[in-house]
């Protein structure tokens, strides 16, 4: 029972460092010809999103809506492969029986 204790207090320790690590990532999608800019950190929250101007009306809504929707989901995919890299980097997620 101590060790399953143990193996759980080293898995949540690994988890902490994988978010601290991750906080300190960061990655940009631009969309629309650069007209939109969205940026997101290693916990998957946008930290800043920059809309030109000319796509503020009400004839692009749609495809403005389509745009940021796609940034978005690209930048959770980018984040996910630099996620699983700094997984590796770490020495992988440990196989704790009844966990996996």
């Amino acid at each position: 029972m101590f060790t399953k204790l143990k193996q759980f207090k080293d898995l949540r320790q690994q988890g902490k460092q994988l978010q601290s690590t991750l906080s300190k990532e960061s990655v940009t999608i631009k969309k629309a010809s650069d007209n939109i800019v969205l940026t997101m950190d290693g916990n998957l929250i946008v930290t800043g999103l920059a809309i030109d101007g000319s796509w503020l009306t009400i004839e692009k809504q749609e495809k403005l809506q389509a745009e940021l929707k796609e940034a978005f989901n690209d930048g959770v995919k980018k984040m996910q492969r630099i996620m699983a890299v700094k997984i590796k980097e770490m020495g992988g997620l440990p196989n704790i029986p009844g966990l996996s």
